[in-house]
């Protein structure tokens, strides 16, 4: 790990952001009552700040501030009156049910049973294989192998749905061929290969609808919001080219911004083809996981068009059966440990947080103050996209998770869209799009989970993370801009 990593004091965001949050919601509480806002809006409003500025500072994990939400909805909610009797207040048993709404969701479960199949991909070791294979097809020439990264990354994207896991994996693989190469920290060679594992992972969070919690966040809040679904290929033929056609772009980054020092690896086969031969020959366990991959895969891309079964349901039948004994290819022991209960207790909460702000009318209030104030009634689909977009850049900044981003944005998103729908204003369309630059943690290795993991090696400086980042993240808005003028106004989506 970094050095500046291990030995760095808490910052007094981290030491005094707690305080300072709840000062912050008791303050909005507090304040006279807007008359076409409800106090239970306002007190959601309140929760929201609080979320936000926790979520930023880190003064306290993600899951722990998913549990004081939740309290805070319990009771901050519950002890306001009631929208349709004002004489009476909601109670803290109808709020707890609305702090709770988020684990009923359809897509909360889609993400808990895609985390337990990333948990097969380790236990089996399969994303392994699939990595060292396509590593040992692209050759050992420096510009290759950062090809070769990338490539992974886009094809795990495919078959291991989380950020996270696919990340994790990959790392190991390539921090085993730097050193196998004798490739120096401080190295831009080793740089170039650990910063392109993060950002291709993060940029194919974007084209596979499966690949990301922060996908799913904001697919539950269009089936509640706006009563429609979308399936897994409509995602991908919209978001695909955008993730592919940045692949390319963010190769030609790395290789600008940080040439390699080296041209070819010597040995660079021999090294790959002795990691493949250590894992030894392929298990058992392995094909039946590929076939159920496979299986998935072809039930996911054929959502509403092959069969009626949404892409929740199906995930969780192949969980049922990667634990059935002998057919299965682990227990219950084995996939625990590999689990982050976190993240699923973070994307309920999240889910909650986002329903409690539609229930209160809090997003509408917010959005209606937003759409005044910015004048967007007065503008162009592409200006409102454009204004949005580099909103959710900026404020992404301050937040280390893409899915507690989506959960407090994408609800005011919606409401904003639908305040400006006499426009012409494809609500689901620019929801999805503004959603694909959610995604976007590409200027700060805190921006995201799989960033940290890459920067933990000590491969690479912030400073190089930021520097190649910044035209990575420019380019990545003018191309939604694009996009938008184009391909997805084609598609009908804006």
């Amino acid at each position: 790990m970094p050095e500046e990593i291990s030995q760095q004091k808490p910052s007094l965001a981290k030491q005094y952001g707690l305080i300072f949050a709840v000062l912050s919601m008791f303050i909005i509480w507090m304040l006279p009552n807007p008359s076409d806002l409800p106090i239970s809006g306002q007190r959601m409003i309140g929760i929201l700040t609080f979320a936000i500025i926790v979520w930023i500072n880190e003064s306290m994990s993600y899951p722990a501030s998913a549990f004081c939400i939740l309290a805070l909805i319990a009771f901050g909610v519950g002890t306001a009156p009631s929208i349709d009797k004002p004489d009476t207040i909601i109670g803290t048993n109808a709020a707890l049910k609305m702090a709770f709404s988020g684990f009923s969701n359809s897509s909360w479960a889609l993400v808990m049973a895609a985390l337990f199949l990333a948990a097969a991909m380790m236990i089996t070791g399969l994303d392994k294989r699939i990595a060292l294979f396509i590593m040992s097809k692209i050759g050992t020439k420096a510009k290759h192998m950062v090809i070769g990264v990338i490539l992974v990354g886009c094809i795990l994207s495919f078959f291991v749905p989380s950020t996270t896991a696919r990340v994790s994996c990959v790392v190991p693989i390539v921090i085993g061929i730097i050193r196998a190469f004798g490739v120096k920290t401080g190295s831009t060679f080793a740089a170039i290969m650990m910063i392109a594992v993060a950002q291709a992972d993060s940029l194919w969070n974007v084209g596979v609808k499966t690949a990301a919690a922060q996908n799913m966040v904001t697919i539950g809040f269009i089936k509640d919001i706006l009563k429609t679904d979308i399936s897994w290929i409509e995602w991908f033929i919209a978001a695909a080219p955008f993730s592919a056609v940045m692949s390319v772009v963010l190769y030609f980054i790395m290789i600008k911004i940080l040439p390699p020092e080296i041209d070819e690896i010597p040995g660079g086969g021999a090294t790959i083809k002795k990691m493949q031969d250590e894992m030894g020959p392929v298990t058992l366990n392995e094909k039946k996981l590929m076939i159920i991959s496979c299986i998935l895969l072809f039930f996911w891309a054929s959502e509403k068009s092959l069969h009626p079964f949404d892409t929740s349901s199906v995930t969780i039948a192949g969980i049922a059966i990667m634990f059935l004994p002998k057919i299965g290819i682990m227990d219950w022991k084995d996939a625990v440990s590999k689990i982050n209960w976190g993240t699923i207790i973070l994307f309920g909460v999240g889910i909650s947080l986002g329903s409690a702000l539609l229930k209160t009318k809090a997003a509408i209030w917010l959005a209606n103050n937003f759409v005044t104030i910015f004048d967007l009634s007065s503008m162009p689909i592409l200006a409102i996209i454009a204004i949005l977009g580099f909103f959710l850049i900026i404020i992404h900044l301050g937040f280390a998770s893409a899915t507690a981003l989506a959960a407090a944005m994408i609800p005011i998103i919606i409401s904003i869209l639908q305040n400006v729908q006499t426009l012409g204003v494809n609500v689901l369309g620019v929801t999805m799009i503004l959603q694909y630059v959610i995604c976007f943690g590409f200027i700060l290795p805190v921006n995201a989970p799989q960033n940290m993991i890459a920067y933990s090696t000590g491969y690479f400086s912030v400073k190089q993370f930021v520097i190649t980042g910044i035209p990575l993240c420019i380019m990545a808005y003018l191309l939604i801009l694009f996009f938008s003028a184009t391909y997805w106004s084609w598609l009908g989506y804006v």
